[in-house]
């Protein structure tokens, strides 16, 4: 007889769990999600209330028999899933699954897990609580809708395959309006005046505060001050302070972790997850810059010990998000005292960060004393020069932390230090500088950047901005990408010794590392979602619907009447788009007329991306248009006649090697070699446009020799097999299946024969099945597809098969 289950979400949270239970608790997993809506159109009866059909995933078919068993034989079954919305769901759902009766049922929530966490949770169970579950299931229904009514409008009137979702189409417009407004925006320059001054061999630099819109009106400024005296008239001396930022919530740890370490949003959540499940961390997934006053306490005695008293200063922060749930805490370490939280390199990294950004939270803040000095100039008795200097006089939190900004943000660097100054002392030019300067457009998102933006406009919660963010680069919407920069020639004139010089400098401007680009895709998707389905993308409708979702887990709104009032104006667009031309949202331009052949030049979206296409095909079906994709970073918006024209010449020839052509293309996975029927990449230093026949020849003999040294042996009789050298050392290749290699084979000295045994003996690997809890964002659902027979499945036998058919050859 079991006297206590406890059941939790991941095999390394019921590990870890375990560890602090004794002998009268067993701690299964359910592996995440037990049940989900049916893929079908049976999944939600919109006339009887929205009420959903739930089924058990044919993956945990298997874990809801054994959690069953154990459940029927426990005394008393503690579900003990996370403490947010979607865990609820997960209690509620088990409880449903294993039919579990309320007498002997338990919920337990905690936010940290740690052996005080559990054993206080113990004692104090409560219900489930049927109004979070209620705001969850609405999230889950609502996004089967919008998903499964309207990405098949989507596939009727642009492309097959594309999806729509709730959060992920508002995401999508902000990339896509971001990169227009990039797109439109005309740089304006202006120049810069900075005067580089000595006094007693020490440097120091004053600006002028204005700036000069044409280059002649700063030529003026500087002939001026030829000959002028620059003397110290002002100093001005103010001790200023800055506070350590809140700790840790979802969405600032994301953006942190992005900024510091480059972290994707995806990374940063699966190793916070992964910390969390160890007992290092509170909860990940939470909107609150709260402490618990035990934390505060335990934060103060870590930093008198380390620091000194004086560093000390508890502080409680006022939540932003109006949604935040207050009960809740920030991201912080378990335990202040513990400086290593993992082996894991990457980690170790986030739980460092971690322990800074709480620790830093209840510091004292810094002092620093600025110094400001206004310099005259003799020549110009109504302009004066400004420096300023800072000095650190207390580090108070800047010991230990120091948070990062994004792009475009001013920072929050310290300056240094001025030499010391009096009034009157004059100072000796070392030269007077104009440099051009030019505006910039607001920056592309990083992932990081977006989550902020969505938490702002009050878009998503903090489960689903990691699911949100992948979801748009899988669907094709959005790239993760880094861009080369440009040349721009910029101008600086420089006053020494009373000479004027002017030089022309150049500069890469635009380089991007880690922004998010729209597709052509997203954008005609995004402009056709705007033009027939306003709603949908609205930002604030968007945001009045989460809003929506918080009342209903509060208990203030009924999420059946919520669902009807949202779903009978959406049905109506829906049923009304029925009309819209295909040929009205393909994005499809004319750019103009080819000037040498007379033919029309087009760009569309295809299958394989965007392209632009020569001419058209005629009644006869005698003459063919050409084709040509378009460079990335070129757009089917705004490609110019000029611009499409240059594609047509690719594929190019650009020379003989082993008396075969060589020819540049650009393909659907990017610039190319084409030698002999094989494809070779082209590096990103080529470009297809200029690479010449000695680059190519380099190009194919690399990768030559790079596949020699893979391929360690190879079999005439069955090419299926090969014996090749991979990152973790040499294993076999059957057909598409890895085999290892024994330790003690030498892997050259394998035989056929051994191979397929190996292969045999290897298992298939099974399909990977959601073992790991996510969070949920909307899933954009398609139409149910047809069925199909069910492809056979390799086993043993097939390959026995082959071994035999091996033998007989």
């Amino acid at each position: 007889m079991i006297k206590n289950l406890v059941i939790v979400e991941s095999p390394a949270k019921a590990k870890t769990i375990e560890g602090y239970l004794g002998k009268d608790f067993i701690v299964k997993s359910s592996f995440g999600h037990v049940r989900d809506l049916p893929k079908d159109n049976n999944a939600i009866d919109i006339k009887n209330g929205f009420k959903p059909t739930y089924v058990v995933s044919a993956d945990k078919k298997e874990i809801i028999a054994q959690l069953k068993k154990l459940a029927k034989e426990a005394e008393i079954v503690w579900l003990a899933s996370d403490d947010d919305r979607e865990g609820e769901a997960i209690s509620w759902h088990l409880s449903e699954a294993l039919n579990l009766n309320d007498a002997k049922t338990r919920r337990i929530v905690f936010r940290e897990i740690t052996k005080n966490a559990i054993l206080n949770a113990i004692e104090s169970p409560r219900a489930i609580d049927i109004n979070r579950v209620n705001a969850q299931q609405a999230r889950r229904v609502l996004d089967r809708l919008v998903g499964f009514e309207l990405s098949p409008i989507l596939w009727k009137k642009i492309k097959t395959g594309l999806s729509a979702g709730r959060v992920q189409s508002v995401a999508v417009r902000l990339v896509v309006e971001r990169e227009r407004e990039i797109e439109k925006f005309k740089a304006e320059s202006a120049f810069k005046v900075v005067a580089f001054l000595t006094m007693d061999g020490k440097k120091l630099e004053a600006e002028l505060p204005t700036r000069f819109k044409t280059q002649a009106e700063a030529q003026a400024f500087l002939e001026n001050c030829k000959g002028a005296e620059y003397t110290v008239e002002n100093v001005e001396k103010k001790p200023t302070k800055r506070s350590p930022a809140a700790p840790f919530t979802t969405s600032t740890l994301q953006q942190e972790a992005s900024r510091k370490m480059g972290y994707s949003v995806a990374q940063t959540m699966n190793l916070a997850q992964k910390l969390y499940e160890a007992g290092k961390i509170s909860y990940m997934r939470t909107d609150s810059t709260l402490l618990s006053q035990e934390a505060i306490n335990n934060a103060a005695t870590e930093i008198t010990r380390a620091f000194g008293e004086d560093y000390a200063k508890t502080r409680q922060y006022k939540t932003k998000s109006g949604s935040a749930q207050e009960a809740h805490e920030a991201i912080r370490p378990t335990d202040f005292n513990a400086k290593q939280g993992s082996e894991d390199r990457s980690e170790q990294r986030l739980y460092e960060l971690i322990w800074k950004r709480a620790i830093a939270s209840q510091m004292a803040d810094a002092v620093i004393e600025k110094t400001t000095a206004t310099i005259g100039i003799s020549t110009l008795p109504n302009t004066k020069l400004v420096a300023t200097g800072e000095v650190v006089t207390f580090e108070g939190f800047l010991k230990v932390y120091i948070e990062s900004k994004d792009d475009g943000e001013q920072n929050d660097d310290i300056k240094g230090m001025l030499p010391p100054l009096a009034v009157g002392r004059v100072l000796q030019l070392d030269r007077l500088q104009a440099t051009q300067r030019f505006s910039r457009p607001a920056p592309r998102y990083t992932e990081a950047s977006l989550v902020k933006k969505l938490e702002e406009m009050g878009i998503g919660r903090p489960s689903t901005y990691a699911p949100t963010i992948s979801t748009i680069q899988k669907r094709g919407y959005v790239e993760k990408d880094n861009r080369e920069g440009k040349e721009r020639a910029y101008q600086v004139l420089t006053l020494a010794q009373d000479q004027l010089h002017t030089e022309t400098r150049t500069e890469i401007t635009g380089a991007e590392k880690s922004k998010l680009f729209p597709t052509d895709m997203a954008m005609v998707v995004n402009d056709f979602l705007e033009d027939y389905f306003p709603t949908i993308i609205d930002y604030s409708f968007t945001a009045k619907v989460e809003e929506e979702f918080d009342q209903i887990a509060s208990g203030k709104k009924q999420w059946e009447k919520m669902l009807e009032n949202f779903y009978g104006p959406f049905h109506e667009t829906i049923e009304s788009s029925q009309h819209i031309e295909r040929s009205a949202v393909s994005g499809a331009r004319e750019l103009g007329t080819d000037p040498v052949t007379g033919k029309k030049v087009l760009a569309k979206l295809g299958r394989f991306g965007p392209y632009v296409q020569l001419g058209e095909e005629n009644e006869e079906k005698t003459e063919k248009p050409t084709y040509a994709s378009l460079r990335k970073g070129q757009f089917l918006e705004s490609i110019s006649l000029e611009e499409g024209l240059e594609l047509f010449k690719l594929p190019r020839n650009i020379g003989l090697f082993e008396d075969k052509e060589m020819t540049a293309a650009i393909g659907r996975f990017g610039p190319f070699i084409k030698h002999e029927g094989k494809f070779y990449s082209l590096p990103k230093q080529y470009d297809p446009f200029t690479v010449n026949a000695e680059e190519a020849i380099a190009i194919i003999e690399g990768k030559r020799k790079a596949d020699a040294e893979k391929c360690i042996k190879t079999f005439a009789e069955n090419p299926d097999v090969q014996v090749l050298n991979g990152r973790f050392g040499p294993y076999i290749v059957v057909s598409k299946k890895n085999v290892k290699i024994p330790k003690g084979k030498e892997p050259s000295e394998l035989t056929l024969e051994e191979c397929l045994v190996l292969a045999e003996q290897t298992p298939d690997k099974p399909a990977r099945g959601g073992f790991k809890k996510k969070a949920v964002a909307e899933k954009p659902e398609k139409e149910a597809p047809k069925k199909k027979a069910a492809p056979k499945k390799k086993t043993a036998a097939t390959t026995k098969k082959a071994v035999t058919a091996s033998k007989k050859k």
